[in-house]
């Protein structure tokens, strides 16, 4: 199987129990300790075996998706924002499992949404991506994203992945099976090609 070919597995429906800088509005000075995280998160990203981007082939290029225009926006709940980017920032490196939902068993992609809302956000959102996307709330109009917001990713199926939207386009999420819990770039290879749109929990 190929490398791109295992990035198309993301989080599998239907499992058992089915140095970035934060700006937005009024929490830049009540995060310093969420700041010294995330440089200390963009140091690991760059060793080899921590859940880097895959390689991008030459002849890929030409069918990348224009790039995706983020707008960061502030969170309409500062605080409770900041404790779950805290709460899934500690989580980066935990080992990926399908159907994984603890720290100690390793995470799926909404294992980890699942986990990081319930204990940090005080939400208990469905156990699959696509249920999650489902939700009666509104989408996230004109990519304004804000730190908590959910963000999507999938084909013409539908959706089948989700993560958790850090700011300055990057997001929190545990990718695929052999990885690990890591940052990723939405504009970044694979991730802007399947992205589908975000959605805010946190209000």
């Amino acid at each position: 199987m190929t490398r791109q070919a295992r990035h198309g597995k993301l989080c599998r429906m239907g499992g058992p129990d089915v140095g970035v800088g934060l700006h937005y509005r009024g929490v830049t000075a009540r995060m310093p300790a969420l700041h010294a995280c995330l440089c200390g998160i963009a140091v690991l990203i760059a060793l080899p075996g921590c859940g880097g981007h895959p390689t991008r082939p030459a002849s890929h290029s030409a069918q990348r998706a224009s790039t995706i225009d983020i707008v960061d926006v502030a969170a309409d709940d500062p605080q409770r924002a900041n404790d779950v980017l805290i709460r899934a920032i500690g989580l980066v490196g935990v080992a990926y499992r399908w159907g994984g939902n603890t720290p100690e068993g390793g995470f799926d992609c909404s294992g980890l949404v699942n986990f990081v809302f319930r204990d940090m956000g005080r939400t208990n959102l469905p156990r699959s991506a696509r249920d999650i996307a489902a939700l009666p709330i509104p989408a996230v109009r004109d990519n304004r994203l804000a730190p908590g917001d959910l963000v999507f990713f999938g084909d013409a199926s539908g959706v089948n992945h989700v993560g958790i939207y850090v700011g300055q386009g990057r997001f929190i999420h545990a990718p695929n099976s052999g990885g690990t819990v890591r940052l990723d770039e939405i504009n970044g290879y694979y991730w802007r090609d399947h992205y589908l749109g975000a959605r805010r929990v946190l209000r």
